[in-house]
């Protein structure tokens, strides 16, 4: 059978269309998805993947109305997403990752998907570190694989989980670790799990569908769930755009209240571009936390400050 076409169908859940009626809306689109999920989940086509690339499973964005019961939840590591075959480590993109021989040697013979983590707040130090070739062996011995999925396993996903929790308690290796997985009865909940982890330092939560079998791609078996800040900032300076924004506003040059300087290209409208805000002018933008120089993550335009009106 011809699953039905979403684009076309204004009834469907993700349709722009769609009447936003916030809690039984969100629970509705879960369900949909997680059903047409079961209807349609199939790897990736080959040309819809670079060269080599595995087939991952990957997060959306959670809905911030949406019931989390029936979902398992666990932290959201801001490390380098890395697969081990049984043989070897590799990235997303497909490419091997230069790990230590005494390191592979430890992980066991089911393939593993997961995150090689140093600590919260410390993603830019295990991005380059993995990345170095030949490998620091001091690097390696800091750094925990924190794993959340067994590839090629059946079951639902609470299943793997378990299995997945026994196969690392195992080993005895405490640079491997099951990420552990709770349920959560309510959005009220949820949000005090979030706020928990943020105020520890953490990136955010993962929500993955108790019943979820082995899918890749975004679908509705897996969401990420991180906060949303909002700071001020000054503005410096504009940078012209490209493509369909030539002669308009490309971005906007910004100095922090720390001082830090960055830029900010997304969230500005056709208006804000055509007459963006000046130079010396103060405006609120949104991230999502902040790399370890101090650059937030993820800054979008929001508006200019309120003490600029």
């Amino acid at each position: 059978m011809t699953p039905p076409a979403l684009t076309t169908t204004p009834q469907h859940p993700e349709h722009p269309q769609h009447p936003q009626h916030k809690q039984f809306d969100a629970r509705r689109r879960l369900l949909c998805g997680a059903a047409l999920g079961l209807l349609c989940a199939a790897p990736a086509p080959a040309h819809a993947a670079r060269a080599g690339a595995p087939a991952l499973l990957l997060a959306r964005e959670w809905p911030a109305d949406a019931d989390p019961r029936g979902f398992l939840v666990s932290e959201k590591f801001d490390g380098v997403r890395a697969l081990w075959d049984g043989r070897g480590l590799r990235f997303r993109s497909g490419r091997p990752i230069a790990a230590p021989a005494w390191f592979t040697a430890r992980l066991p013979a089911q393939p593993l998907d997961g995150e090689l983590w140093l600590g919260r707040g410390r993603f830019e130090a295990s991005s380059g570190g993995v990345r170095r070739d030949p490998p620091d062996d001091a690097f390696w011995s800091a750094l925990r694989y924190q794993v959340f999925e067994l590839p090629g396993a059946g079951g639902v996903f609470a299943d793997r989980a378990t299995a997945l929790a026994a196969l690392c308690a195992q080993t005895g290796w405490p640079a491997l670790q099951a990420a552990p997985q709770r349920t959560v009865a309510s959005r009220a909940a949820l949000q005090q799990q979030l706020d928990a982890v943020v105020a520890a330092g953490g990136e955010g939560l993962v929500l993955h569908r108790a019943d979820a079998p082995q899918a890749v791609g975004r679908g509705p078996w897996l969401w990420k769930h991180k906060p949303l800040h909002d700071a001020e900032a000054l503005v410096l300076g504009h940078l012209p755009g490209q493509g369909r924004f030539t002669g308009q506003l490309g971005a906007l040059q910004v100095k922090s209240e720390a001082g830090v300087l960055f830029n900010i290209g997304t969230g500005l409208s056709d208006a804000d571009r055509k007459s963006p805000p000046a130079p010396g002018q103060r405006i609120t933008y949104t991230h999502r936390g902040y790399t370890e120089g101090g650059v937030p993550r993820f800054a979008s335009y929001l508006r200019l400050a309120a003490a600029t009106f």
